[in-house]
């Protein structure tokens, strides 16, 4: 049998004290099981689901259904329709804080947002009056724009513009800036997938500075009294709580907001209410995530699309 990377060993006693956690971590990734399929249902969800479902977690929206281990939603006609989003549960989790946000939302922009799964989760959840889906690099707009295409999400634009292009043409604009961030992705390998060098310093340093660049534009996009939520799919303090508070210390107008329903996962490495999910907690890969709101009083500017051309759009805007 394969033994763990002094790399990934060194990981788990900087996540967990407690040498039963950190051999429950360690066996998630080194022997992977399949996780239960989640799909977030776009159109009218039928009375009677086609599937096997497994019972909700409390802070599961119902529009989410989290399905039998046997099932392949991917291959059901419905999928194919646009009726719903196939994803994995973890990222449900992180897309739950999205739900503090109250109702009435104007824009919704997603910087990085290939293959789409956030910005529809965001779309279905808060019905924005417009949603804008940035992705920069060329080789995943086809994706993203074939998720949105298909499960029919509009009023809708997909850019593809570096982030630090936005604090420009788009300053203050935004109701929500979702960043689900280019990371190490170490719960690759919880899913048996392959991750090469996602535990090695070099690379997650890297990452974490390509974060906080990112993070720091996309503040600027933040309309007064806005959220901003920062997400990943990776274990790695640097690129999760260490951006929380170097992104806290320079943007102070960012207050972290309290996710009620997701107090049990708050961060032990932190006082900043943030929040993770564990493979071996066996509902999914893991995720991070956190919502901030921007404090500041004043107006929402409103954006010209004519200075943001579009790469696809769907529906009025």
């Amino acid at each position: 049998m394969e033994k763990p990377s002094n790399l990934l060993l060194k990981l788990s006693r900087r996540l967990f004290e407690n040498p039963d956690k950190q051999e429950q971590f360690v066996d998630s990734l080194m022997n992977p099981q399949p996780f239960n399929p989640a799909i977030i249902w776009c159109q009218n969800q039928p009375n009677l689901s086609p599937f096997s479902v497994e019972s909700s977690i409390n802070w599961q929206p119902d529009f989410v259904q989290r399905l039998s281990l046997t099932e392949k939603p991917g291959k059901h006609p419905l999928h194919q329709q646009g009726d719903f989003y196939c994803l994995d549960f973890s990222s449900v989790f992180e897309a739950t804080v999205l739900l503090m946000i109250p109702p009435s939302v104007g824009l919704v922009f997603d910087m990085c947002a290939s293959p789409g799964g956030k910005s529809i989760f965001a779309w279905k959840a808060l019905q924005p009056n417009l949603l804008i889906c940035n992705e920069v690099i060329g080789k995943r707009l086809g994706m993203l724009i074939s998720n949105l295409k298909r499960c029919q999400v509009s009023p809708c634009t997909v850019v593809s513009r570096d982030s630090s292009i936005f604090t420009e043409q788009i300053p203050l604009s935004s109701d929500l800036v979702i960043v689900d961030a280019p990371c190490t992705g170490q719960s690759l390998v919880a899913k048996g997938e392959k991750a090469p060098g996602c535990f090695h310093p070099t690379a997650i340093n890297k990452s974490a500075n390509r974060q906080k660049r990112i993070l720091a534009n996309s503040a600027q996009l933040v309309a007064p009294q806005g959220y901003l939520a920062y997400m990943t799919c990776t274990y790695s303090p640097e690129e999760n709580e260490q951006v929380c508070q170097w992104f806290m210390s320079r943007f102070p107008d960012f207050k972290p907001v309290t996710v009620s329903y997701l107090g049990e996962y708050q961060s032990h490495l932190t006082d900043i209410p943030c929040y993770r999910l564990f493979p071996q907690y066996r509902l999914g890969a893991g995720g991070f995530t956190v919502l901030w709101k921007n404090t500041r009083e004043g107006q929402r500017k409103k954006v010209n699309l004519d200075t943001l051309p579009p790469v696809w759009r769907n529906g009025k805007d």
